[in-house]
C-alpha cells in the first residue's frame, strides 16, 4: 500500500469516503450531524489540495482505501501559549470494506512523519464520543487525552 498526498482526481473518491464519516457521525449524534452529508463539497475539496497548510493524504493499493486531511497551525505571540506548530489532524477515513488492514496504521504513520518534518512538537485531533472504534484506534496508537469538550442538550 502507497501513501501519498492527495490530487485531483482523487476527488470523487474523497467524496465518498467523506459520506462515510457523516454516516458514522449521523448515527451517532442524528441532532448534530446530517444524513447524506459530507464535510466538504468537491469544490471545497479543489481548494485544499491547493493549500500547503492543508495537506491531504490518501492510502493507495489499486484505488484510495484512505485519507487523512491535515491542518498546519502555528502559534506564535499568543499572549497564552507558547510558540510553536501542531498539525491538526482533521479528519481520517478508512473504507469500511477495507478496515482492519493497516490503511488507518499506515495513514497515521505518515501524518507523525509529516509532523516531524514541518517541525511539529505534537500531533492533535478531536474524536467524537459517538464513535468508539476511533478512539480506541487512536488510544492504541498511544494518544493521551489533551482536553475534553462538554455540552448540555437543551
Amino acid at each position: 500500500m502507497k501513501i501519498r498526498k492527495a490530487e485531483e482526481r482523487d476527488i470523487p473518491r474523497l467524496g465518498e469516503l467523506l459520506l462515510q464519516v457523516c454516516r458514522v457521525h449521523h448515527q451517532g449524534r442524528p441532532d448534530i450531524f446530517r444524513e447524506g452529508g459530507r464535510k466538504y463539497s468537491d469544490g471545497e475539496l479543489a481548494r485544499l489540495l491547493t493549500d500547503e497548510s492543508r495537506p491531504i493524504l490518501v492510502a493507495e493499493d489499486g484505488r484510495v482505501q484512505g485519507y487523512a486531511f491535515c491542518i498546519v497551525q502555528r502559534h506564535e505571540g499568543d499572549g497564552a501559549l507558547c510558540d510553536g506548530t501542531t498539525l491538526y489532524l482533521d479528519d481520517l477515513c478508512v473504507d469500511e470494506s477495507c478496515r482492519g488492514q493497516g490503511a488507518g496504521k499506515l495513514l497515521y504513520e505518515a501524518v507523525l512523519e509529516l509532523a516531524r518534518s514541518l517541525g511539529c512538537q505534537n500531533v492533535t485531533l478531536n474524536v467524537w464520543a459517538c464513535n468508539p472504534d476511533a478512539m480506541r484506534f487512536y488510544e492504541k496508537r498511544g494518544l493521551k487525552v489533551q482536553k475534553i469538550g462538554m455540552e448540555i442538550t437543551l
